[in-house]
């Protein structure tokens, strides 16, 4: 006997029999013997509310997949589409079918019996008892024994159809259809993976948070964007800055204002007095698909907020790097590099000519200083993030579901990268004069960015995990960064190219290497003969031929492209990755339209799947990690059992 005896008195409170533990014993065994549950892996939605939910919806085509394996030529192609359809979206799409059938009681039945056997298939993987949480309250008992009843026997079979006609007698048919479709769509995803940025240029990453909310198994790996957001709900203003910056240059304030309660007045108030005469051209938004609903005022209006809070965000951001010399970020305060008579930038010795230099709110002698109005402005800006309890809730769920990686099922997960040094080993680098690379540097910032919202947390650490916040979006050493400079200043301001580049760090040089591939993965302590780092954060260029499978099938690169901003950079809307049983499938996506085409046409995100790995058997729950814990708990019940019939331990019978 190996486990703790101390500990067996605190097992023996839940299993307090040689019974109840010998039952659980039985019952975890038979559990790592059923099917490895679905995982899903999604990356970069970027606010993309309403292809997202599809895509939780039809969880990457593996409804579609299960459907087809189903019914194969027994039912036609339109039927199977309907079918999925209905699955996806059953209110909606039941308002259209009644509209159109002629007699619906039929089809009610005819579709009830396929719906189960649907639910069947996709809860065949999971014990009685996960599927019966699984169930509404008001049909669980129902769908419970639908599922459960064998329909070849001619008695059972007999019962089964009673019980369908007794659904659709009673009304109860539209309810029942809608219940089962969402526990098809609930089982038909074990674990839904997200590698980062929910937010930015899309207009529902609120909604995005709001179905997560509600959602079951996940977990998220912090992107880029999402750490935006959390330093401005943290306070950072610069990051509210950039926040708001993004948000005015893609023309997406939905987020902001409706999702948030952010109040836009005192800055659009601001921007119209002091920019009043200045045609602001470089910071006409970037409207995706047409821009046909902005009217010319509207547009000149964003734009001139656009080029306030730029300048805001150059100060703030000055703030930040003078506060912090041991980051080397000094060089991007290049309103400290401006030329003001000469109309020129000085960068890395060069003088570039602007294409603009009108600054009202800027004093040639102390650039980065803030005027007194634009001081107001961000105490009202800041003010309203930090009140905003709706952001603050969103942010906390981003705590409570995930961190900078996560190690799951032999597979390393994260958003961008990990810092490399020029020869591929891992880079040390310094946070508050001490040194930490791979794992431990990946650990150490998510402790840090915790430490920003955490009450217990001493005034002068939190203000430093705040500031840092701003590092992790912008700093060249930052895992989820990883380049020379972050060119936003150049862009805006500069007409020679070359001071828009921004050098890629090495980790992107180098991600084809399966050496380094191992390297990594090796600092991380993943084993196993099947591993593999998968994350996102740089689109996949299929239009020019990129592979997303990287260093020999070591790496899969699955930025989801879900924002209309890449699809012309891309050719694509993207990848997901499904991991079922039978192994990997990465399946990429064309653009989707609108939930509303998915119902009126049964238009589904055309997809194809390319099966990067498969298994040479079909994977049980024995093979993950899940297993690994439920080998450790049958070790421990069955170290009970052997305290209670050795009378280390007595058993607890009621008297």
């Amino acid at each position: 006997m190996n486990t703790d005896e101390r500990y067996l008195n605190l097992l023996s409170r839940s299993f307090p029999t040689v019974a109840s533990a010998a039952t659980e014993v039985i019952n975890l065994e038979a559990i790592l013997n059923l099917p490895k549950g679905t995982e899903h892996f999604l990356a970069d939605i970027h606010g993309e509310h309403e292809a997202f939910i599809h895509v939780l919806k039809n969880a990457s085509g593996n409804i579609k997949r299960k459907v087809n394996d189903i019914f194969g030529n027994t039912i036609r192609e339109s039927e199977k589409k309907e079918l999925c359809t209905l699955i996806y979206y059953p209110e909606k799409k039941l308002e259209l079918i009644k509209e159109q059938e002629s007699d619906i009681d039929d089809w009610y039945r005819i579709t009830i019996h396929q719906l189960v056997r649907v639910c069947r298939d996709v809860s065949s993987k999971y014990t009685r008892s996960k599927v019966r949480k699984a169930l509404p309250k008001e049909f669980s008992y129902i769908i419970e024994e639908l599922l459960h009843e064998r329909t070849d026997d001619h008695d059972k079979a007999a019962y089964v159809a009673v019980v369908v006609d007794t659904i659709i007698s009673t009304g109860r048919a539209d309810a029942f259809i809608v219940a089962i479709s969402n526990v098809i769509q609930h089982l038909a995803i074990d674990q839904l993976h997200i590698l980062g940025d929910i937010y930015d240029r899309g207009p529902g990453a609120h909604i995005i948070m709001d179905t997560l909310e509600k959602y079951g198994g996940w977990d998220i790996q912090w992107g880029n964007h999402d750490m935006l957001w959390m330093g401005a709900a943290a306070g950072n203003n610069a990051c509210i800055c950039n926040v708001l910056r993004l948000s005015l240059r893609y023309a997406n304030l939905s987020t902001l204002e409706e999702g948030y309660g952010i109040n836009l007045l005192p800055l659009a108030t601001f921007a119209l007095e002091v920019y009043g005469d200045d045609p602001c051209e470089e910071f006409l938004p970037k409207v995706l698909g047409g821009d046909d609903h902005m009217d010319d005022k509207t547009r000149t209006l964003i734009a001139k907020m656009h080029k306030a809070v730029s300048v805001l965000q150059f100060k703030e951001e000055a703030r930040v790097f003078h506060r912090h010399p041991e980051w080397h970020m000094e060089d991007r305060c290049l309103l400290e590099a401006i030329d003001f008579e000469h109309g020129t930038c000085r960068i890395d010795g060069t003088d570039y000519p602007m294409k603009s230099c009108h600054f009202p709110t800027i004093d040639p002698q102390n650039p980065s200083e803030m005027s007194v109005d634009e001081r107001e402005l961000m105490e009202k800006l800041h003010h309203s993030f930090r009140v905003s309890e709706k952001l603050l809730k969103h942010v906390r769920i981003i705590l409570s579901h995930g961190c900078m990686y996560k190690i799951c099922n032999q597979n390393l997960l994260y958003h961008a990268s990990v810092p490399l040094n020029d020869d591929g080993t891992l880079k040390e680098v310094e946070i508050l004069g001490q040194h930490y690379a791979g794992k431990e540097l990946m650990h150490y910032i998510g402790q840090l960015v915790r430490a920003a919202f955490e009450n217990d947390t001493p005034a002068e650490q939190k203000r430093y995990a705040r500031d840092y916040i701003l590092y992790l979006w912008c700093g060249k050493d930052s895992p989820l960064f990883d380049k020379s400079k972050m060119a936003t200043f150049e862009r805006y301001f500069l007409s020679d190219k070359s001071t828009h580049h921004e050098e890629k760090g090495n980790y992107f040089k180098m991600r084809e290497s399966e050496e380094v591939c191992d390297r990594i993965l090796d600092a991380f302590g993943v084993k196993g003969d099947n591993r593999h780092i998968i994350n996102g954060h740089v689109p996949v260029h299929a239009s020019k031929g990129e592979n997303p499978i990287k260093a020999g099938g070591r790496m899969m690169v699955i930025d989801g492209g879900f924002s209309e901003a890449y699809h012309k950079e891309t050719g694509i809307a993207g990848y997901t990755l499904v991991y079922h049983s039978r192994g990997f499938e990465l399946v990429q996506h064309e653009p989707f339209t609108s939930a509303r085409d998915a119902v009126l046409r049964g238009t589904d995100i055309k997809s194809s799947t390319q099966i990067v790995e498969r298994s040479a058997h079909r994977m049980r729950v024995a093979d993950t990690d899940k297993g690994d814990e439920l080998r450790g708990q049958i070790q421990e019940l069955k170290d009970l059992l052997y305290a209670y019939r050795h009378g280390i331990i007595t058993e607890k019978t009621s008297q």
